[in-house]
């Protein structure tokens, strides 16, 4: 985050307090979102009248440009989304606090995503105590944490492997744990510190912002997120949630 903002203000921003490094980048973030947001706008109306002007043309050539335009719009409709990542993260963190099934969750986010795992022969599992105590918790940011989650474990795989989201609950200390566990590569030491900040990645695949985007939605919950490897080989990335007092969860599983 640092390197970002010395980049994009000019100055050394190493002595500042972590409120005010993340109020500068949700400043910088809205700034930028605005300014390509414009050109965007206008190339998505320039690229309909030219495809109203093909409509005339003479078939081969529609047929010629037809897969040319697919592509334009996929890519204007996918740094249109970017732009709505930047504005939602410029934006305070607020949260809509329901009472939610987890296994419901856990279930939406695998049925999502099982057939992007499965076209790389990634197998995608859940397991979730039966019984589970209920969250309190914003469900739609809830899925969006788990996708990003997911997502990095299948691109972190690549090819055939298996993910796995677990969920289990510590009475003890009042906290709900949906992990996400993976048989990758696994992080090292040197990325660990550094994988949470904003537009870090190691994947051709990545924009940067997924596990930023995680850690904003555990923090907006009260919570945290953090990673660690597993003995045998892969990570473990835990998201760690407040449990609703008076629950307990027994030990049975399904998945």
């Amino acid at each position: 985050m640092e390197r970002i903002l010395a980049d994009a203000l000019g100055q050394d921003v190493t002595k500042l307090a972590a409120e005010e490094k993340q109020r500068l980048l949700s400043r910088l973030l809205a700034r930028l979102a605005h300014e390509i947001r414009n050109p965007l706008s206008s190339l998505a109306i320039h690229v309909q009248l030219l495809e109203e002007d093909m409509a005339q043309a003479d078939s081969p050539l529609k047929a010629r440009v037809a897969g040319r335009f697919e592509i334009i719009r996929s890519e204007l409709l996918r740094l249109e989304n970017l732009m709505r990542q930047f504005l939602r993260l410029a934006a305070p963190s607020s949260v809509n606090l329901q009472t939610i099934d987890v296994a419901e969750i856990v279930g939406y986010v695998c049925e999502l995503l099982r057939p992007e795992a499965a076209a790389r022969g990634i197998e995608l599992a859940m397991s979730v105590p039966a019984g589970f105590p209920p969250l309190t918790a914003d469900p739609a940011q809830l899925k969006q944490a788990l996708i990003n989650l997911v997502i990095n474990a299948i691109q972190a795989i690549e090819r055939n492997g298996r993910v796995e989201v677990a969920v289990r609950a510590d009475p003890a200390a009042g906290a709900c744990f949906l992990q996400v566990i993976d048989n990758g590569p696994g992080v090292s030491d040197e990325k660990r510190s550094a994988i949470f900040e904003p537009f870090f990645t190691t994947k051709s695949e990545g924009s940067g912002l997924g596990l930023w985007i995680v850690q904003q939605i555990a923090t907006a919950h009260g919570g945290l997120v953090s990673v660690e490897n597993r003995p045998e080989r892969g990570a473990v990335f835990s998201l760690r949630l407040p449990l609703m007092q008076g629950s307990a969860a027994d030990s049975e599983h399904h998945g």
